[in-house]
């Protein structure tokens, strides 16, 4: 991997909420992590089942010291086909602005449609649907960064 996409890959991490990127191209393997200057400070929540396994030693009296919040219902998950972001990136549901959108709810959708575009380090990526069906549901806004495995449609 050169240094400018190396340079390119910092440079998003750093600029988007993203933690932590793991990038594998042929034998190479990157893997870029967000350190926060307030790091000895965080506590981290784990699920009861994993937390006596997970829980480093050091952070045991800190998370002992803070109660525990109730956890968080589950969000509804969506009945369908859900087509997840392949990538990090900006979400467009266009190809330019002013132009029509790809899909819209209700329209039905082949193998192989374009769904939406992810851009992505400045490349364009057509996402394409591998499954047909009719969108239910466009769970994210126009412009708005996804993530990696980010829900993006529901098809039914």
């Amino acid at each position: 991997m050169d240094l400018r996409k190396l340079k390119t890959l910092i440079d998003l991490v750093a600029e988007s909420a993203i933690e932590e990127l793991e990038v594998t191209e042929g034998e190479s393997k990157v893997r870029i992590v967000k350190s926060s200057p307030n790091a000895q400070n965080q506590v981290v929540m784990v699920p009861q089942q994993a937390a006596y396994a997970a829980a480093p030693a050091a952070a045991a009296p800190v998370a002992a010291a803070a109660p525990v919040a109730a956890a968080p219902a589950p969000a509804a998950v969506p009945e369908g086909y859900v087509v997840k972001s392949p990538m990090v990136g900006t979400f467009y549901r266009s190809s330019a602005p002013g132009a029509p959108a790809f899909v819209e709810v209700g329209k039905e959708v082949k193998e192989g449609d374009t769904l939406c575009i992810i851009e992505a380090m400045k490349l364009l990526n057509e996402i394409d649907t591998d499954k047909g069906g009719v969108v239910k549901q466009i769970l994210v806004e126009n412009g708005q960064p996804v993530e990696f495995g980010q829900p993006l449609f529901v098809l039914g």
